[in-house]
């Protein structure tokens, strides 16, 4: 992949007004700033000239910003079903909005969170008993049969680890659907809990999820994002309660012609000796394909030894496809064991290709094992083989509707730091 590299390993602190002229606008604003809250007067809708809504297509998500319809289209689960397969080790509940679990990670951050909130009548629980090891994956399957997108729907979902448990939750949405949705993650002292969620849509579904976590303790999380079908837009926020918390962040995507795929993780390290790693991987191709990555990270005051760092790639494919990869690193306290951001966008390598061709591998052959070695080393660090081979296939079959690219392109290479 040729590429410009951005690599800022140092302390930066962003979000500062500029040096000489205080009046001046500030270089980037900071999430850790964003108004949080249940009531949805408190967050209004957005128009898109926003900072943390400029590259989104406003108005296929506008559908998710009316409170009122969105809970209309909840109030009987019309527009969605859920199916659960559970191993022995996890429990799943279905609980009014009453339940005192729900909301105790983190007040919604954006306008489609609230609606989110506020639009659910019953919520899905799913815990790993205290002590459990699954001997598998634990499965929600979110099945959208909205096939005209008329009926805006909202959806909440409670992924917590009890003390000591250890296994992976899938989260696997298919079919067609307007959903704003909230999934919760709380990881207690000491449990381990892979997180998978899996945007399988058909193309022409729009879907906002907010991912509000906390990792107690020394809890570990890996937390897993796969985008392959439809306008998705999610959005991890990632906590620490207490001191010594691990996560790892992996992200996955491929998007298509008029597709818009936007993943916005944030990493609020404001505990001591904590430990995260945000890496992002994704393809483009065809006209109007537009991938937004906008990654933060805040070292808060008393974080000390914090050790963090995040990446995102973008290959692009095909002329036409569009790529905005946004990194933000924001410290509070110099005294971190490290912390660093990277962020690259290119088209094929001409030296690796010439390479495989060299040895006698057709040009489209070469251009599909670039591809996949680009994914293969994100997808390997999975560690869900189900998920990792659907993956894999679904790249496969992305690739193989372009004839995995039948000519060079005019040289598309940019990068953000």
């Amino acid at each position: 992949m040729t590429e410009l590299v951005t690599d800022h390993s140092s302390a930066v602190l962003e979000g500062a007004h500029s040096h000489g002229d205080p009046r001046a606008p500030r270089y980037t604003s900071s999430r850790a700033d964003r108004v949080t809250s249940f009531d949805p007067a408190d967050i209004p809708v957005p128009h898109g000239r926003e900072e943390e809504w400029r590259f989104t297509p406003v108005k296929r998500f506008a559908p998710l910003f009316d409170a009122d319809k969105v809970a209309a289209g909840a109030s009987d689960g019309g527009p969605l079903s859920q199916e659960a397969d559970l191993p022995e080790g996890a429990v799943v509940e279905t609980v009014p909005r009453s339940d005192p679990r729900l909301g105790r990670v983190g007040a919604p951050v954006d306008r489609t969170g609230v609606v989110a909130w506020t639009g659910f009548s019953t919520a899905t629980v799913l815990t790993l008993s205290a002590g459990s090891r699954l001997e598998r994956a634990a499965r929600i399957n979110v099945i959208g049969h909205d096939k005209e997108l008329v009926r805006p729907t909202a959806q909440h979902i409670l992924v917590q680890a009890e003390a000591g448990s250890q296994g992976t939750v899938i989260i696997d949405h298919t079919g067609a659907a307007l959903l704003t949705q909230a999934v919760e993650i709380l990881v207690a002292d000491g449990a381990e809990l892979t997180v998978v969620t899996v945007q399988g849509w058909d193309d022409t579904a729009v879907h906002a999820s907010n991912h509000r976590v906390r990792v107690e303790g020394r809890g570990i999380l890996k937390h897993v994002v796969v985008s392959l079908g439809g306008d998705v837009r999610i959005c991890p926020d990632f906590g620490f309660a207490g001191e010594g918390g691990h996560i790892d962040a992996y992200g996955v995507y491929f998007t298509d012609a008029d597709q818009h795929q936007e993943h916005r993780p944030y990493v609020a390290h404001t505990q001591p000796h904590c430990y995260s790693r945000v890496t992002y991987k994704g393809a483009l191709q065809g006209e109007r394909a537009h991938a937004v990555w906008v990654g933060d990270c805040l070292i808060g005051a008393e974080a000390r030894g914090t050790d963090t760092y995040e990446l995102n790639r973008n290959l692009v494919l095909t002329e036409g496809a569009k790529a905005d990869s946004v990194p933000n690193l924001e410290i509070e306290n110099g005294s971190i064991e490290g912390a660093g951001h990277a962020s690259a966008t290119g088209r094929f390598d001409d030296e690796q290709l010439f390479y495989l061709r060299a040895r006698g591998i057709t040009e489209t052959e070469a251009r599909r094992l670039v591809v996949l070695g680009f994914f293969n080393e994100i997808v390997a660090e999975i560690g869900v083989p189900e998920v990792e081979d659907r993956l894999m296939r679904a790249i496969e079959a992305e690739l193989a509707l372009t004839g995995v690219i039948s000519a060079p392109f005019q040289d598309q290479v940019s990068a953000s730091s």
